[in-house]
């Protein structure tokens, strides 16, 4: 074990295991466990089935359908599902999928299962009865007594209420609301003012790709100190990282597969700041030799590079419930070793792009510029 300090400005001293810089991992590989200082620990599953597609966009939810899929990722041994307030039913979906783990299979099984969801409050004053009322209306809704992690999401950090929606978010931590408190999106700055205060954060989701490495310049650094883990999302880029995008056309209308999803529009807009289309074009192909070496996919490739990524405890890979899954990509992600030559020729291409952290900023800053 080993003391250290976050920066000049450190107000506090935290203790963390002395390889902190890769998740704490359960027995099983495919697990990560996230803690705090507090003693704070949920184990997870590195590779994080996203519920954001639940919102609309990508095609008409059917419940029944839905939790038919949840249950079959469970099954798999994919048990840790990421959801939000925000995202349409799915909290609600989450709540019925668990009552059927406990109906069908007993609790022994629904223990098992992880909801990680999110808080995204509107810029409004914070009262401990606005912040438990919240928290309250997502737990009715999971059909939980307590929130298995609450990720927490600010819109405007020139408003310092963030602080005191996490020391309220704290103390109904402490009184069995919610077992592990993280956030969503927050930069590095705010990171680390939020761990020097002794609040005690167990992970920060932030957007990491091979085409965004940026959680891998300041914040790796506060994460290695504060022991608090990174869970990417949009890893996969909205599908953009896969075979159906090699040598496709995407500025012509029906030349090529359409952008017809948020989460590939999102993402072809961030190839656009990073390099462009022709140097994703590379980055895809390499990849793709990457991948057919090793008998997988490119989104294989793709994930399981940011999962060996310092600090990384979990990955997200977006699920289209009762539309479409890839539960065979998602098992290959834990098979999959890149070796060392493998890691040079994707890095040699990741290299070639522009510094998002210079173009956009830090982790989350694509949401709060004007």
């Amino acid at each position: 074990m080993r003391e250290i300090r976050h920066g000049i400005h450190c107000r506090r001293c935290v203790t963390v295991a002395a390889s902190s810089s890769q998740p704490s991992v359960a027995a099983d590989p495919r697990r990560a466990v996230v803690s705090s200082g507090a003693g704070d620990k949920l184990e997870i599953c590195r590779v994080v089935n996203g519920m954001w597609q639940t919102s609309g966009g990508w095609g008409r939810i059917e419940s029944n359908a839905a939790v038919d899929a949840m249950l079959r990722h469970f099954d798999a041994g994919l048990n840790t599902f990421d959801l939000a307030d925000i995202y349409g039913p799915a909290e609600e979906l989450y709540g019925v999928f668990i009552n059927r783990l406990r109906r069908e299979r007993g609790e022994e099984a629904a223990i098992q299962a992880r909801g990680l969801t999110k808080w995204v409050p509107s810029p409004v004053k914070i009262t401990r009865q606005f912040v438990e009322s919240s928290i309250d209306r997502s737990r009715k809704r999971m059909d939980v007594k307590c929130l298995d992690m609450l990720q927490f999401h600010w819109w405007e950090y020139s408003n310092p209420g963030y602080l005191d929606a996490l020391k309220h978010l704290t103390d109904l931590k402490e009184e069995g609301k919610i077992k592990t408190l993280a956030l969503t999106n927050f930069d590095t700055k705010r990171l680390e003012i939020i761990v020097n205060k002794d609040i005690p954060i167990v992970s920060n989701q932030v957007q990491h790709s091979l085409v965004d490495m940026r959680p891998q310049k300041h914040m790796k650094d506060v994460c290695e100190q504060s022991d608090v883990k990174l869970i990417t999302y949009g890893t996969v880029m909205g599908g953009l990282l896969s075979e159906k995008f090699v040598d496709a056309n995407v500025s012509i209308p029906f030349a090529g597969p359409a952008l017809d999803t948020p989460s590939l529009k999102k993402y072809k807009q961030m190839v656009n700041a990073w390099g462009g289309w022709d140097l994703f074009q590379e980055l895809l192909k390499t990849c793709q030799q990457v991948a057919m070496k090793h008998g997988v996919s490119i989104s294989t490739v793709a994930v399981r590079y940011i999962l060996d990524q310092p600090c990384v405890a979990g990955s997200m890979v977006g699920v289209r419930l009762g539309i479409s899954e890839h539960l065979k990509d998602s098992e290959a992600i834990f098979q999959l070793k890149l070796d060392e030559d493998d890691v040079d020729r994707i890095g040699s291409v990741i290299s070639r792009g522009k510094d998002l952290m210079a173009v956009i900023g830090d982790c989350g800053d694509e949401y709060r510029r004007a």
